[in-house]
């Protein structure tokens, strides 16, 4: 892929997006100006473009959107998924092939472009996202520099030299980077149409969420079904936590190499299952627990990255379609004696879930929240609440 094989005549390109070998693809620059290095990644949703570009476990990514046509339905403060939108934790780049589209939606607050503007976000559009997509899955995820001037003036030497130099995500540890930076309390529950969210007054538990990057749909979720949630930055120590007096601990998603992360995670995590509470993972926080019980973690070709994955559920034999967002993952050969394998993606055979035996303690590496996708998975968060509800002597919620 060259210069110039954009689908549209561009008079002069106001976006470049520069691989590190090198390549040059050229489009109409839209959101914020300036230039941002990271690792080009495809995402095949067809909705929530708002909540995945604002999915902390994207921070150090450029999303490319498979889906044309981005911007139908705006940008709204309700469709946001980090927890302090200040800090624009979350995607640093985004590609589309279309213009931006004008808003048609009664929840629009405003246009995409001014959103991604005001949050940081460089993005460039009018270029070939098949062909590019078609890049990564024979290449792999791209270590890229993406750029946009109105004016059209690049120093092309420069962006390929930055793009050539990145290390890419291997051995980065994101987390501190993306997590809370003090404990807290949500109530928040899920959002319900022309109601909006909740309020969790009368909770009958308490769960600790360790953020390395939480999503607010996965906090909502938990809040929704009965559990006040203490926020914790994620170098909190066990015995803060433990000194919390949970019932239940959640290990988060979020952004890096879980390797990294887990030099100081996995001490603490190894220390909550320890203690017997019931652990329930997700994503980043699934590796880190993995790693934690002896296995290991592998960077992914391409990762995966939309709404529309296949997963299966060993425990009951059932099929999901789910929500995935993650470059690196659980190597199954790996696990130990004890710890069992209770999902795995369709598409590739790769580990999507995993459960101590004997322990309440289980993660899974898609995204049961669905922030953006379907809910087919929301009844692994009542499998959660389920182990503490039967610790507490209570019965169990129907899955």
């Amino acid at each position: 892929m060259a210069a110039g094989t954009a689908p549209w005549s561009i008079e002069k390109p106001t976006a470049l997006l520069v691989l590190a070998d090198g390549t040059i693809i050229e489009g109409k620059g839209a959101g914020a100006t300036g230039e941002r290095v990271a690792e080009v990644v495809f995402n095949t949703a067809l909705t929530g473009y708002q909540e995945i570009l604002t999915d902390p476990s994207y921070l150090g990514q450029i999303v490319t959107f498979t889906f044309p046509h981005i911007g139908n339905v705006g940008a709204n403060d309700e469709d946001i998924e980090d927890l302090t939108p200040a800090a624009r934790h979350g995607a640093v780049g985004a590609i589309f092939k279309a213009d931006i589209t004008t808003p048609s939606n009664y929840r629009s607050g405003g246009d995409l472009d001014a959103w991604l503007a005001a949050r940081g976000i460089v993005a460039i559009s009018k270029l070939d996202t098949r062909a590019l997509t078609a890049l990564i899955r024979e290449r792999g995820a791209q270590h890229a520099v993406i750029a946009h001037d109105p004016s059209g003036n690049f120093d092309i030497d420069s962006l390929k030299a930055k793009a050539a130099a990145w290390s890419g995500l291997v051995g980065l540890d994101l987390a501190k980077e993306a997590t809370s930076g003090q404990s807290s309390v949500w109530t928040e529950t899920p959002w319900v149409w022309d109601e909006g969210t909740g309020e969790q007054a009368k909770p009958t538990m308490h769960v600790v969420a360790i953020d390395y990057g939480v999503k607010r749909n996965i906090l909502r979720l938990i809040a929704g079904l009965g559990a006040k949630v203490t926020i914790v930055p994620a170098t909190t120590d066990a015995a803060t936590i433990l000194a919390m007096q949970p019932d239940g601990v959640f290990l988060s998603n979020g952004p890096g190499d879980p390797a990294a992360t887990g030099e100081y995670a996995v001490p603490v995590i190894n220390e909550l299952v320890a203690s017997g509470l019931p652990v329930f993972g997700i994503c980043l926080g699934h590796q880190m627990l993995a790693l934690a019980l002896g296995a290991k973690t592998v960077k992914m070709h391409q990762g995966h990255h939309g709404a529309n994955h296949p997963v299966k559920d060993h425990t009951t034999g059932k099929v999901e379609i789910v929500s995935m967002n993650h470059g690196f993952a659980v190597d199954s050969k790996s696990l130990p004696q004890g710890v069992e394998e209770t999902h795995v993606s369709l598409f590739d055979g790769s580990n999507c879930g995993i459960a101590l035996a004997g322990k309440p303690v289980f993660s899974v590496q898609h995204h049961p929240e669905a922030s953006p996708g379907p809910q087919d998975s929301h009844y692994l968060f009542r499998r959660f609440v389920n182990l503490i509800r039967e610790r507490q002597g209570e019965p169990a919620l129907a899955e």
